[in-house]
């Protein structure tokens, strides 16, 4: 029997490895932040909390009650809750410490918290995770050769502190305030062009221009209040606008490395 696999984190790496295993038959359940702070909008089912429904290359996450779950499952979506805590880890009528699954997806970065009840398989994405002490293994994020690779002891790579890639993609937020967009993902954009602006409590507007000629792959919601040094936005030099609308092969590599270690556990489980 397969397991029930709760997915903690909605965006575009959680959603890759969340595509992968309800591609090959596996019951997933997202949970998320009441507000998620997915900038890659387009490929994160993270945004069916704030829509109601959000699809990404075919398939349907839809925000749902925990009474809903099973129904959302069998219509062949993904159901998704506004859960931070992760509180439905305490409902010992849907998590059952012999069959469930945990994959720890919010990239976080940092040691996580202890989980509110004993699952069968605990997965962590990254820095911050030691299998065999807060975790059962950990999946390296890192681009490079061990990029998706599973440790079933130690940990991964420590974060660098810079993004994949030319680090002047990524652009941050200067000031803390609320975010007038002035480009929509999926734009062409030119070097200098104005991108969006952050309106501080004084009322003055900060611009944020594309540091670069290419696709505008990824920016937080308009009106989303941000602080100073957010990631607020993400412009890619490839200037592929079909991309934007594709899972990374980031996130599908490190969905190889959790698939590897979900069907590793299966099959132990099977002899």
């Amino acid at each position: 029997m397969k397991p029930l696999i709760l997915l903690r984190g909605g965006g575009d790496l959680a959603s890759g490895i969340a595509l992968r295993l309800h591609r090959i038959g596996f019951q997933i359940v997202i949970i998320e932040l009441d507000r998620p702070l997915a900038i890659r909008r387009t490929v994160s089912f993270s945004e069916a909390i704030y829509e109601g429904v959000q699809t990404v290359e075919g398939t349907t996450a839809r925000l749902v009650s925990p009474d809903q779950l099973q129904v959302t499952l069998e219509l062949g979506e993904i159901p998704i809750m506004a859960d931070a805590n992760a509180n439905i880890l305490r409902n010992e009528f849907l998590i059952s410490p012999r069959s469930t699954v945990v994959i720890d997806a919010r990239l976080l970065k940092s040691e996580p918290e202890l989980l509110a009840s004993t699952v069968a398989l605990h997965i962590g994405l990254g820095p911050g995770f030691t299998a065999g002490e807060n975790c059962t293994a950990v999946i390296e994020t890192r681009r490079g050769h061990t990029l998706g690779r599973v440790y079933w002891t130690g940990s991964a790579q420590p974060d660098s502190g810079q993004p994949d890639g030319d680090p002047k993609r990524v652009l941050r937020s200067t000031v803390s305030g609320n975010l007038l967009t002035h480009a929509e993902i999926g734009d062409q954009v030119k070097e200098g062009q104005l991108l969006a602006e952050i309106q501080t409590s004084a009322g003055e507007k900060i611009k944020i221009l594309s540091p670069m000629a290419g696709v505008l792959r990824g920016m937080l919601r308009p009106g989303f209040q941000v602080s100073e040094g957010m990631k607020i936005a993400d412009v890619d030099p490839r200037n592929d606008p079909s991309a934007c609308h594709l899972v990374s092969d980031k996130a599908l590599a490190v969905a190889g490395g959790v698939m590897e270690t979900v069907l590793t556990y299966v099959n132990s489980v099977e002899e």
